[in-house]
């Protein structure tokens, strides 16, 4: 399933870039009325009105392969009740009660601490006058 997924967003992808090609290279409403006055711009590769009907078309495939693979990826995202975890929302699942004993701070929460019910020792900085000393108040 995850192959499938993989080449629905590749298909995506491209079908994406070709219609942003495909939208760049035509040519606007303004531009055919000035081929009217006597711009030489009027013929192309596809003919007069071949280049316009060839390229809506593709876009307008392009388009629907586009939404049809967003569609898929959609569903596929929504899908719950295909999940290895049970689906369904947060909310569904039930709570996981604490033990009733005093709740877990600091080093206790650390795994491989060394004890959690007696904290080390810090020991207290020793009071020097040297030039590297930082002065307390």
């Amino acid at each position: 399933m995850n192959l499938l997924m993989n080449v629905v967003v590749a298909v995506q992808i491209i079908a994406a870039l070709v219609m942003i090609g495909l939208v760049l290279i035509q040519h606007g409403k303004g531009a055919d009325m000035g081929a009217s006055f006597g711009s030489g711009a009027s013929g192309s590769l596809f003919g007069a009105t071949g280049s316009a009907n060839f390229l809506s078309r593709s876009t307008a495939v392009c388009a629907a392969v586009f939404f049809a693979c967003t569609l898929a990826l959609a569903f596929h995202s929504n899908d719950r009740g295909q999940r290895s975890d049970g689906g369904g929302s947060v909310l569904d699942k039930p709570a996981v009660n604490a033990p009733a004993s005093a709740p877990a701070t600091g080093a206790a929460l650390i795994p491989g601490a060394a004890s959690a019910a007696a904290p080390a020792a810090v020991p207290a900085p020793a009071a020097s006058t040297g030039a590297g000393a930082v002065p307390t108040k």
